[in-house]
């Protein structure tokens, strides 16, 4: 695995010394900088002033709780968001990704594969950073910015995603009509079959639009392939 030193800087929110020095020589071994916080509030504190591309968050901190940090994190920053934690409970990696993490591992982890998700991670952000402004997108009476992440419904009122949900939702806009896989979606060719994130931020971003789950009309899933957005979309940029 490539061992380049990568400029860009890693928080760590965890409050157990040991992990967070393995997390620290795992990350400096593959060429990443980063920043240790023993608390959620220390590092919600730090983020403005150290402007990091990845947050990796235990979820047993000592100060709140770690699905808090996430979603605060999520609400007020553009960086990706690892959830790193002993608790392996189902309902607890849902309830994470829907509040915008990126994804989700449990202790004790293998380095590889830990440097393998912040890659990928790495790698979506840095697509949808290079990727040619766009202004508003308009579909079925809704309106999106992707430069705010605001969202407009058919009644006028307006409500902003977060990180996550916005850049999928951007993903199905540019390319309407077409059947977009899992992988696309997560911008890694190496998804695990087993990987639910896309499918729980699907399925949030379907309430953001009021798609009745059982029977969308707007973000159709193709089984065995992927997802559609099922609609016309005509951007304010084009002719």
């Amino acid at each position: 695995m490539d061992k380049t030193p990568d400029p860009r800087l890693i928080a760590l929110a965890e409050d157990d010394p040991l992990v967070a020095r393995t997390l620290g020589q795992v990350l400096g071994e593959f060429g990443f900088k980063h920043k240790w916080y023993r608390t959620g509030t220390e590092l919600l504190r730090q983020i403005p002033l150290i402007q990091p591309a990845l947050c990796i968050v235990d979820l047993g901190l000592p100060d709140r709780d770690g699905l808090d940090v996430v979603r605060d994190i999520q609400q007020h920053h553009d960086c990706g968001v690892l959830i790193l934690t002993g608790r392996g409970i189902v309902s607890d990696k849902v309830l994470g990704l829907e509040l915008g993490a990126d994804d989700y591992m449990v202790k004790p982890f293998e380095p590889r594969e830990l440097v393998a998700r912040v890659r990928s991670i790495l790698r979506r952000y840095d697509r949808s950073e290079k990727a040619p402004a766009r202004k508003r997108a308009h579909f079925e009476g809704w309106q999106f910015d992707p430069a705010s992440f605001s969202l407009t419904g058919p009644d006028g009122k307006e409500d902003f995603l977060g990180t996550a949900e916005a850049r999928l939702l951007l993903l199905l806009l540019e390319k309407p009509n077409r059947i977009l896989t899992r992988e696309q979606l997560a911008g890694t060719a190496d998804l695990s079959p087993m990987d639910r994130s896309i499918d729980v931020r699907v399925s949030r971003l379907r309430k953001r639009l009021g798609d009745d789950p059982h029977e969308p009309k707007l973000i159709k899933t193709v089984y065995g392939a992927g997802y559609l957005m099922a609609v016309a979309v005509r951007w304010d940029s084009d002719a």
